[in-house]
């Protein structure tokens, strides 16, 4: 046999009809795949057994393959887009020559391979396609910023639940498009086996698209799910659907009371992580804030009026509101009020010490003072001024037989060896080692024994938001601290 015309090898194209066709169906079966530019531009590359690209009129490399394309390439890209024209050739023998087509977008498909003067056929089929691929991607990039800014705006309004500002809730969902529900169950959903995007589009679906999510601005493997109390049970659907997830649900509340759901929720979520059904619904239960009526209101008035009273010094400085906005948040979520918040920590810390200094209380040491400031919080009435005269102490509002009756409530499912695990914690103002000591155990022995209080009260101790608050006042009521 003769040698091979030159021009015939594994890199010339087109071979034959049946070569092209078998070609262009794997430029159609790159474009509808994954990474579809990137994928047609390294399949060019090696077909044409040189290099291949997409480049902008500006200059930015798209994709490119084997690796990024000469500057002189670049510069004829560049200057083909300040002349308008569709498409060009560079170079002037078969080892330089590069062809360059437009594809849409202001960008070129480049291609340079052996025998350069061939392959102005490939380039031909594969541009519409590389076209395409990118219209896709821009489209993907659009959706993304989409999802990014309704997410964005359905976090503003939970914040605007938590904060107890319904009618404005209402007016940004509404603007939004979206439908707050009435009365609803707040959900968790802690997700470690999908991405969070991927987990959220799953619990919509299952939920069938009644529910509210949102991701969790504190946790970034948390989801938070509003979802109407008339829909019918569908946590093990969302299990099936979101593998490796771990679901808390609050009880039915009022869309005001979203804020004690998500605690509800969370607490929820502490007893599911370790329930053979993989999910838990927090039990009915009577708060503290509610027994002690308007006394309590009263007593909660006075304690935060130096806060409401506070005139900041400059207009960018924060207000009574913004104030106990920022301490509820650090009451709720500890350091996570950072990520709530959306401020430095900086900020969070010398708002922190202004709120001491206005109080009088030693907050970022004592957990007896914060367990007040936080049923101060909930009882706080926004149309209940402090009343003139001797007011109530707290010593007074947890003596009194409703508390003493809620307080044994709380206290009555833990275990001997349990409730002193607790004790000894408090005591140490929740500091492991400290408490561990005055006990004789190990930190971990102590976590150990706290792990089990949750599990018998349902209620979350060593995360936050904890139910640190909740026994220290129960404890205190009963005189066990």
């Amino acid at each position: 046999m003769g040698e091979a015309p030159r021009g015939t090898d594994a890199g010339t194209y087109p071979r034959s009809g049946t070569a092209r066709a078998e070609d262009a169906l794997a430029l159609v079966r790159l474009a509808g795949g994954a990474r579809p530019v990137a994928a047609l531009v390294d399949w060019l590359a090696r077909r044409a057994g040189g290099t291949a690209a997409v480049v902008t009129g500006e200059g930015a490399v798209v994709a490119a393959a084997p690796g990024s394309p000469a500057q002189d390439t670049v510069a004829a890209v560049g200057d083909l887009y300040r002349r308008g024209m569709p498409s060009g050739v560079t170079g002037t023998d078969r080892q330089h020559t590069v062809h360059m087509a437009a594809v849409g977008s202001g960008a070129y498909l480049v291609l340079h391979g052996r025998d350069g003067f061939r392959h102005g056929t490939l380039l031909a089929d594969a541009a519409p396609l590389v076209e395409l691929a990118l219209r896709s991607d821009e489209c993907a990039r659009d959706r993304r910023r989409m999802a990014d800014v309704r997410a964005h705006g359905r976090e503003a309004v939970l914040h605007l639940l938590v904060a107890g500002s319904v009618t404005l809730a209402h007016r940004v969902a509404g603007a939004m498009g979206d439908i707050l529900p009435g009365p609803l169950r707040v959900c968790v959903v802690e997700s470690s086996g999908l991405d969070r995007a991927a987990a959220g589009e799953r619990l919509e679906r299952t939920a069938g698209g009644v529910a509210w999510v949102v991701p969790c601005p504190v946790r970034s493997r948390h989801l938070i799910a509003l979802v109407p109390a008339d829909v019918p049970s569908w946590e093990d659907a969302v299990l099936d659907e979101i593998p490796g997830c771990r679901i808390g649900v609050s009880a039915d509340v009022p869309l005001r009371d979203t804020a004690l759901g998500y605690e509800q929720a969370f607490h929820a979520l502490a007893v599911a992580r370790r329930a053979p059904g993989r999910w838990s619904r927090f039990g009915r239960h009577d708060g503290l804030a509610p027994l002690l009526g308007d006394e309590g209101a009263r007593w909660a008035a006075q304690l935060l009026r130096p806060v409401l009273a506070h005139q900041p010094g400059r207009s960018s400085d924060p207000g009574p509101e913004e104030l106990l906005a920022t301490l509820a948040s650090w009451l709720t979520f500890g350091a996570g009020a950072v990520q709530h918040l959306k401020i430095h920590r900086n900020t969070l810390t010398a708002r922190l010490r202004l709120v001491q200094e206005l109080l009088g209380l030693d907050l970022l040491r004592g957990v007896g003072p914060r367990s007040a400031v936080w049923l101060a919080l909930r009882l706080r009435a926004p149309h209940t001024p402090p009343a003139p005269g001797r007011l109530a102490d707290l010593d007074a509002l947890l003596a009194a037989p409703a508390t003493l009756t809620w307080a044994r409530a709380r206290v009555a499912p833990l275990t001997p060896a349990c409730r002193d695990a607790v004790r000894a914690w408090l005591r140490a103002d929740t500091r492991l080692a400290a408490g561990a000591a005055s006990l004789g155990l190990s930190p971990p022995g102590l976590r150990k024994r706290l792990v089990r209080a949750e599990e018998a009260t349902g209620r979350s101790l060593l995360d936050a938001p904890s139910a640190t608050y909740e026994l220290w006042l129960a404890l205190t009521a009963l005189g066990l601290l």
